[in-house]
């Protein structure tokens, strides 16, 4: 019998599935960034001091990285459309927590670089893209909401990591924190992929999450109601209609001015919420030892968890347009606190808490931005289009910040230009919504099921 012959019903039990989609992309997607990605800076002084290179050498190892996102992240996005997720996520976790144990037993600074290209491979699978996609196909309301959790259990997971890995790092060593932790995450992420996942709702035999709720196709006339005419454009593909989801095709988008809004944001962004791998390094600095350096970044991640559950909730009340401005606003005084906070530990620790607004934003305000500009007709695809801007920014930023630390001493020149990267993103947000106004009354954004 088939997905459409079974015709799927609103859900098998009190709490519909998708809730336990969250559950396990969050605990997947929370251990790839929390616990292994957002962990790379602790690693960075010890590793620099006993190989005896520079901070720019050792961090040219995200640029491969990173450059290796930037080529697979259109290859993933067709993976998660073709593949099982969970055949999806236990590739993607081998890869990324089999390099990540295995720069333990590197003695040389080539070792990061050749690793870096498998780390990336599933890195990119399972901190960019596996969380989106599922959730935008189980959930069509609360979106704002699960992309809230999904970014909050990153910074739940890092901070109760940051300290443990620090706490390793500082007594058995680097090469046994890596080496732990990079197992321990193969062993916990394997399971709960077999057990939790589904390929979709019409596999489990249910409908997305409030696919009968939202409000009826003609709204997406207006990019605040993108999301409601998405869902109903599923209900009708899951009755059996040749349904596709309203919103702007990717041939037109891509060719538009807020489609190159948004990748700009997603460079900018990511190349500021980058800062965050130096923050140590920053902190070393100004004369704070490793398990300082460990508590910091363990209230960061604490800062990503909030500011996660805060962003969610006021994407789904207020707008996307209002929050992502309203964020770029407060990471903005952040990073001036932290200019001028000279030593004092206090103001460090809450600027670098608030700073933890740059990373969530990461993982809910870019999938809402493409949702909200473009709807959800072509979502995967325009959305790992735009995300190629996540990897020209590691390409570029992390080493660059290293550079600059090695030739002046000092990382304040660095924060100056993020001043600057959050002033552009905020008159990013500005234009790209105003020229999708202009794209709607031109009658791009289609609403039919062909």
């Amino acid at each position: 019998m088939t997905d459409i012959d079974a015709r799927p019903t609103r859900s098998k039990g009190k709490v519909h599935y998708a809730w336990w989609i969250l559950l396990a992309v969050s605990i997947i997607v929370g251990i790839a960034k929390g616990t292994l990605m957002n962990t790379a800076g602790l690693y960075l002084p010890p590793v620099t001091a006993e190989l005896g290179i520079g901070m720019g050498t050792m961090t040219l190892y995200f640029s491969v990285s990173a450059i290796v996102t930037l080529i697979f992240l259109p290859i993933g996005g067709k993976l998660m459309a073709k593949y099982d997720p969970r055949q999806i996520v236990i590739f993607s976790i081998i890869f990324l927590g089999g390099s990540y144990a295995a720069f333990g037993l590197m003695s040389s600074v080539w070792g990061w670089y050749l690793l870096a290209v498998p780390l990336a491979v599933g890195g990119t699978l399972l901190s960019v893209i596996v969380g989106p996609v599922l959730i935008n196909t189980w959930f069509r309301k609360r979106t704002g909401l699960a992309l809230g959790i999904l970014s909050a259990a990153g910074g739940l997971l890092g901070a109760l990591s940051q300290p443990i890995v620090a706490s390793i790092i500082a007594g058995p060593g680097w090469r046994t924190a890596y080496i732990a932790v990079g197992l321990a995450s193969i062993a916990i992420v394997i399971p709960i992929a077999l057990v939790l996942l589904k390929a979709s709702p019409a596999a489990h035999g249910v409908l997305p999450l409030g696919v009968d709720e939202v409000a009826a196709p003609a709204a997406a006339a207006s990019a605040g109601n993108a999301a409601g005419a998405a869902g109903a454009a599923g209900a009708a593909g899951a009755a059996g209609a040749p349904a596709r989801e309203p919103g702007i095709e990717i041939a037109v988008a891509r060719k538009s001015l807020p489609f190159y809004l948004v990748l700009a944001f997603f460079f900018l962004v990511t190349s500021i919420s980058s800062f965050s791998m130096h923050i140590p390094k920053h902190l070393a600095s100004l004369g704070y030892d490793t398990k300082f350096a460990g508590t910091v970044m363990s209230v960061y991640m604490v800062g990503i968890l909030v500011a996660s559950l805060v962003l969610g909730y006021l994407v789904d009340v207020l707008s996307t347009k209002i929050t992502a401005i309203l964020t770029m606003a407060l990471a903005l005084l952040a990073v001036l606190a932290i200019i001028f906070a000279g030593t004092n530990t206090v103001i460090i620790t809450g600027a670098v808490a608030v700073f933890g607004v740059v990373s969530a934003s990461i993982g809910i305000l870019a999938p809402a931005l493409v949702s909200s500009l473009f709807g959800k007709r072509d979502y995967a695809l325009v959305y790992s289009n735009a995300s190629l801007g996540l990897g020209i920014a590691s390409i570029v930023a992390l080493p660059v910040y290293g550079f600059v630390y090695d030739k002046t001493g000092s990382y304040i020149p660095v924060l100056w230009t993020i001043v600057g990267m959050l002033v552009i993103n905020i008159i990013c947000v500005f234009v790209a919504f105003q020229s999708q106004k202009k794209m709607v009354a031109k009658g791009l954004w289609i609403t039919e099921n062909a």
